[in-house]
């Protein structure tokens, strides 16, 4: 999977350093030292995410591959972490050539409790039950992230971007078509949906409008 973000680089003795503004541990299932790639000003680059604490990661870039890189200025950065999803597609019935169904419109699902936002962003999604989501993602309340997100919409055959948008508040985004919205709430991530101009949200229903500088990202789902 890939993220794209803009970032500022912090240059120290050993090199240049770079915030994620994602919780590694709930995008990536991945601990520990990550390697990854990153493509900085069109340049690819092989490199190492460095744990801080509790899931938050820097990329830690090597003086020579901040060769001709200004740092003074802030850089939009596509970051690559290999093998950061569960496979959940393996025995589905369903693919991207043959989707459990088209998405050319959303009725709106509203969680039965909290803490089922993401599994009900895929039940919009795919047309199904929030149970029978459940059951594919295998994981309940406050234990959705995007990553199992990414795996179920897989299962069902919901084509997607293989990139997540991190917007980090910026009010001037636009949005595609349609796609999964994260924003943050507390220690956790709140999904919604946008589907042509609405907003579907699991707690509040139906949105003509959204407060964007609240918005973390966005995952485009391909849609007719």
């Amino acid at each position: 999977m890939r993220y794209y973000f803009d970032c500022k680089i912090e240059s120290r003795e050993n090199g240049g350093f770079v915030q994620i503004p994602f919780n590694i541990w709930e995008v990536c299932k991945q601990r520990e030292v990550i390697q990854a790639d990153v493509v900085l000003d069109n340049r690819i680059i092989a490199c190492e995410l460095l744990p801080v604490e509790k899931g938050n990661y820097m990329i830690h870039l090597k003086n020579e591959d901040l060769e001709g890189v200004d740092i003074s200025e802030s850089h939009k950065l596509l970051l690559h972490v290999s093998g950061s999803l569960i496979r959940m597609d393996q025995h589905s019935p369903y693919s991207f050539e043959n989707p459990i169904r088209e998405i050319d419109g959303i009725d709106i699902i509203l969680q039965p409790s909290d803490g089922l936002c993401g599994q009900t962003c895929v039940a919009m999604l795919a047309g199904v039950t929030i149970a029978e989501v459940i059951n594919v993602m295998d994981c309940r309340e406050w234990q959705a992230t995007m990553g199992r997100m990414i795996s179920a919409l897989n299962y069902f055959g919901i084509d997607h971007t293989d990139i997540i948008n991190y917007t980090q508040g910026d009010p001037d985004v636009v949005l595609p078509k349609c796609c999964i919205m994260m924003e943050k709430m507390g220690r956790f991530s709140h999904y919604l949906l946008h589907y042509d101009g609405k907003f579907y949200d699991p707690n509040l229903g139906v949105m003509d409008e959204y407060d964007f500088t609240q918005l973390r990202g966005y995952l485009e789902i391909k849609c007719q």
